[in-house]
């Protein structure tokens, strides 16, 4: 399933955002909302957001957010792990 975002162009123009970059950062965004409030996992956020492993934990250092770490995380980690 893919979902395709209408912004209003009203809300498009006010964006203090490169045109070339806009995709790019609003899903850097939502990746980074969604996994502090704990609404998709490391893994999840991190592909949404389009970075490696290494980048999106040092952007949520950067950020100041503690990364989660439960049994859904781990099952995850050891998936990774063997697959």
């Amino acid at each position: 399933m893919e979902l395709t975002l209408k912004i209003p162009q009203e809300v498009w123009l006010a964006l203090k955002l490169p045109d070339q970059a806009v995709e790019k950062i609003l899903l850097l965004e939502l990746s980074i909302s969604l996994y502090e409030r704990k609404i998709l996992s490391f893994g999840k956020s991190r592909e949404l957001s389009g970075l490696s492993k290494w980048e999106f934990h040092e952007e949520l250092g950067k950020r100041k957010i503690e990364r989660h770490y439960d049994l859904i995380s781990f099952q995850e980690d050891l998936q990774y792990g063997l697959g």
